[in-house]
């Protein structure tokens, strides 16, 4: 990925002569004649460098360092300064900065400084990194063997930016795994941005995802930077991307190819460069046959597939999970007994670890403080348990299958549709295997 430049300096010979030089040896820079312009520069984009002229026309660029350097703690900052101002410079590194150079600048010199510099940001930037991990929670996934695969395979993405799919059924923690990509990755210091799929349509979704200029269309009132632009230098996360409307996948598969994109009503392009990050619940090479999914979009996406298993596969995991949701929500005297776990170990958890949340963030309610107590957990009804192993009865495969479809459909009130995404098949499929429930 290449450093991206912000060169703030008045003279537009430089600014001519810096960007040839510097978009000729791999550099990506931007220009700004003024302390406003870089201000605005600097909120729009994610800069890995600031070439810092030491007078501007609206002011010294010495005193806008300290406020450069909280925000961007990884952001190299490289001063330029005239003779006489060599002073001033020097309080600049004071203040922040990496490093000043004298005019005329050599540009040569200044490629070596810059690429120090860029060092230095990159070690200061880890640094930030390790503190805020250090003092940040980190998720519990579980410590089954499918979970460890998981965990394995999320370890290689946060090495690299390849885009990941991430493959789960409703509430099995994809989004969750996406932020911890995001977070453990080398891009943790700039923005995770998450975009549901499945609740933007046409015009307004594409309106989301590039942004629009003013009077693209009747209420575009004015412009609006879209989430690509706004996840430029970090994540973004597409949430059930199956959901993307034909039109927009069309479009999107450009930008992940160039990095280039337009604004709704604009001509010109813009650039953002962000890692991209999909889930899905349903299974995309399906979706691809019936053509409600493109397939060059579908193998574009699908580098690096991570798949969760289910709850209900990795049962396992299930009391690890609920303490640490009950300590995750400030409960830590709360205690899981033997009676209230043989209950949610008997479940099948149609909504996985976020109807397990839930359905302890009720009981905790329902037990005003007290100790949990099976009847605290009233959701989990006796059609919707399978059978406890050890219990005497032993259930087929097709029997334990048709228990939970239907857990699935009374969970949905019967919505065939939603149940289908929730089981991560198609419509066509559940109706096929309701046809074949057999009754318990």
């Amino acid at each position: 990925m290449k450093n991206n430049l912000l060169l703030v300096d008045d003279d537009e010979s430089i600014q001519f002569g810096f960007s040839r030089y510097f978009t000729k040896h791999g550099f990506g820079i931007d220009t700004a004649g003024s302390l406003a312009e870089a201000r605005e520069a600097v909120e729009k984009c994610q800069y890995d460098a600031l070439l810092l002229d030491l007078m501007l026309p609206d002011g010294k660029s010495v005193g806008w360092i300290p406020e450069v350097r909280d925000k961007f703690p990884g952001t190299a900052i490289v001063v330029i300064s005239g003779h006489g101002d060599v002073p001033e410079a020097v309080e600049a590194v004071k203040e922040g900065a990496d490093n000043f150079l004298t005019k005329p600048v050599s540009l040569k010199d200044l490629k070596v400084i810059l690429e120090k510099s860029l060092e230095i940001g990159s070690l200061r930037r880890r640094h930030v990194n390790y503190q805020r991990m250090r003092s940040k929670a980190e998720p519990y996934f579980g410590d089954s063997a499918a979970i460890r695969k998981v965990l394995e395979l999320a370890s290689l993405a946060i090495e690299n930016d390849s885009t990941v799919l991430i493959i789960g059924e409703t509430g099995a923690g994809k989004g969750v795994l996406g932020r911890w990509i995001h977070d453990n990755s080398s891009r943790s210091q700039a923005a995770f941005v998450e975009i549901n799929c499945s609740g933007l349509k046409g015009e307004l979704f594409a309106s989301e995802l590039f942004g629009h200029a003013r009077g693209a269309f009747t209420s575009a009132a004015h412009d609006k930077p879209g989430l690509i632009e706004v996840a430029d230098g970090g994540t973004l996360f597409l949430d059930e991307i199956s959901y993307m409307p034909l039109p927009v996948q069309a479009e999107f598969l450009n930008v992940i190819e160039e990095r280039n994109y337009r604004r709704l009503g604009e001509v010109s392009l813009r650039r953002s460069e962000f890692r991209l990050i999909c889930s899905t619940n349903r299974e995309l090479l399906e979706k691809t046959r019936d053509g409600s999914f493109r397939q060059d979009f579908y193998f574009r996406i699908n580098v690096f597939p991570i798949r969760i298993p289910p709850l209900r596969e990795r049962m396992e995991d299930l009391e690890g999970l609920a303490t640490f949701l009950l300590r995750s929500g400030n409960n830590s005297a709360r205690e899981i007994g033997p009676d209230v776990m043989k209950l949610l170990k008997s479940y099948s958890w149609p909504g996985n670890v976020r109807e397990l949340k839930n359905i302890l963030e009720r009981a905790l309610l329902l037990s005003r403080g007290g100790e949990l107590k099976p009847g605290h957990f009233s959701g989990l009804s006796a059609d919707r348990v399978v059978g406890i192993p050890g219990s005497g009865d032993v259930m087929n495969l097709e029997a334990m299958e048709g228990i939970h479809i239907k857990s699935v459909m009374d969970r949905f009130n019967g919505d065939a549709r939603q149940a289908a995404d929730a089981l991560g098949v198609s419509l066509a499929t559940l109706y096929r295997k309701l046809k074949k429930i057999v009754t318990v």
